[in-house]
């Protein structure tokens, strides 16, 4: 990437600062993905991601925090189908984990909501995590992470709306 910064790529050269600031979004989109990848690694060694699959946690988690949703409405919140979130749900009812409950708002669209037993093991998987989460970035401040959290999800939200945009 240096050689777009000092005008040496092929591209067309342009204001340093917009260069600079460019690749330094693109170097750090790239770590978010490769960072990804490793947390994905560690979730399946750690149990953390099951058999039934590396979303139902984030599911589960939107359903604590949140309160029962649509499947419409979780698959909204996450880059991924429908289709995808009704397996997924499926799935974690057969498990225990949640119910389909009547929506007041659709007669068709049911609400999905934990059980007691989606709870506590959501509950477990959350303690699990933050004790994984305890033990790195040792060396970092609180409020740079929070700073790092924040900078991310402005950068999700940008990525989202472009795709969304893209149709």
């Amino acid at each position: 990437m240096a050689a777009a910064r000092h005008g040496t790529g092929a591209g067309p050269r342009t204001d340093p600062i917009v260069v600079g600031k460019a690749e330094a979004i693109a170097e750090l989109m790239l770590e978010v993905a490769q960072c990804f990848f490793r947390i994905r690694a560690l979730g399946q060694k750690t149990g953390l991601i099951t058999s039934w699959g590396g979303g139902a946690f984030g599911f589960m988690r939107s359903l604590a925090l949140l309160g029962p949703l649509t499947v419409p409405q979780i698959a909204e919140m996450r880059p991924t189908s429908r289709q995808r979130m009704q397996r997924l749900a499926d799935e974690l009812a057969a498990e225990g984990l949640v119910e389909f409950i009547d929506n007041p708002k659709h007669r068709r669209s049911k609400l999905v909501q934990l059980t007691r037993k989606g709870a506590a093991r959501y509950g477990e998987l959350n303690a699990q995590l933050l004790a994984i989460a305890s033990t790195m970035g040792v060396a970092l401040d609180e409020a740079d992470i929070r700073k790092t959290v924040e900078i991310v999800r402005q950068l999700s939200n940008d990525v989202k709306v472009r795709s969304e945009r893209l149709g």
